[in-house]
This record gives structure tokens, sequence and C-alpha cells, in this order.
């Protein structure tokens, strides 16, 4: 089981999808080959044996959502994977209940059972939980491959990539939403204005 640690939009739950997808992929490789049945229903988010928890309370993931959607159901084996894999995303959020409930499930899992816990502070963790799990870190994606990243993908300028590099700082997620934000290009082309224009203006400008 995994704890999959990074601040918010660090590319957790892309992370987590591509190594469920590996995970079961009918070819058995170490990369999913985006080919078969498995990894087109994974990609989809459609695999019935890939279950992403969900939550009503928007602040807190209770008991009852842990038992329902894992304690109660990892006895069931996997319909056509290998693997049955529950991801857990904002984990952190999870009451002192819920992590108790999940607790129990670590401690005595089928073979077939993986959980990926999803979080932007691994420090809310009960050490009971975390001694149990992998605990991966996000690391910043390089700036120059998350410039390549964003002409390729967004087919952007270069300096446009430029300007949403060094505002993402490393994070995915961040450049992501900066690179297709007309709001984000907005407020460029204000800030070049006004620093080609900044000798001009009096301090009330």
């Amino acid at each position: 089981d995994y704890i999959i640690n990074g601040e918010k939009s660090s590319g957790k739950k892309f992370i987590a999808g591509v190594f469920s997808q590996a995970l079961q992929c009918e070819r058995g490789t170490e990369e999913p080959c985006g080919e078969c049945h498995s990894c087109k229903q994974a990609a989809s988010k459609n695999h019935p044996d890939i279950r992403y928890v969900t939550h009503e309370k928007p602040a807190s993931i209770g008991v009852d959502d842990i038992r329902v959607q894992i304690s109660d159901d990892v006895s069931i084996k996997p319909y056509s994977g290998p693997y049955k894999i529950y991801i857990v995303s904002e984990a952190e959020k999870m009451t002192a209940q819920a992590q108790n409930a999940i607790l129990k499930t670590l401690e005595e899992p089928p073979e077939y059972v993986v959980i990926m816990l999803l979080t932007t502070n691994s420090g809310s963790f009960l050490q009971t939980i975390k001694s149990r799990c992998i605990e991966l870190d996000m690391k910043p994606v390089p700036s120059e491959v998350l410039k390549e990243y964003l002409m390729r993908e967004f087919e952007i300028p270069d300096y446009k990539a430029d300007v949403c590099v060094a505002f993402a700082q490393g994070n995915v997620g961040k450049a992501r939403e900066m690179a297709i934000s007309d709001d984000f290009t907005a407020v460029q082309n204000a800030t070049l204005n006004l620093v080609k224009s900044v000798r001009e203006m009096d301090l009330a400008d």
C-alpha cells in the first residue's frame, strides 16, 4: 500500500492513475501499454477494479465512507484484473475513526488489494498507517522538462511557457492551469504593459 504525498496539483492523481493502469495492464509490462482493454478502461476511469473513494462532506472523509467503499468491499475479489485498487484523494481529510477503519484493512489486506492514499500532508496520518505504507513524495518537475511539456501539449509560444514555468515552480498542475487560463494571460499582458511604462507613470498610477 502507498502514500503519495505532495502539494495540491503536483500530479498525485496522475501518478496514481498511471500506476493503477500499469498494475492492471493485460500485457504485464512495467509500463501500461495503453492499448489493451484494461488500459482503456483505466484511462477512462471505468475499470471495475480501480475504485476512486468519494466523500459527501467536502471537509472530511468519514468512517462510513471508508467502511462502505473499502472495508466492506475488500472481501469481494477482482472482477477482471489481478488487483483491486482503491485510490483515496485528499486522504488527509480522513477523521480519526476513518483512519482506524482503514488501518484494519492495511493490517490484514487480501493479497489482491492495493490502497493508495493521496495527500498534501502525510503527517496527518496515524503512525501505524504510515508504518504499513510505502511513502512517495512528489518532486518538482525540472523547468526544462515542464517547459517542453507545455509547448508540446498546449502549443503555447516559448515566452508564455517560460512565464508559466517560473510561476509554477515545478508544479505540473499549476503550470497546466496557467497555460490554458485566459485570466492568467490577461494578467500577464497587463503586467508586461505595466513594466514597459512604469518609468513614465507617477506614484499614484
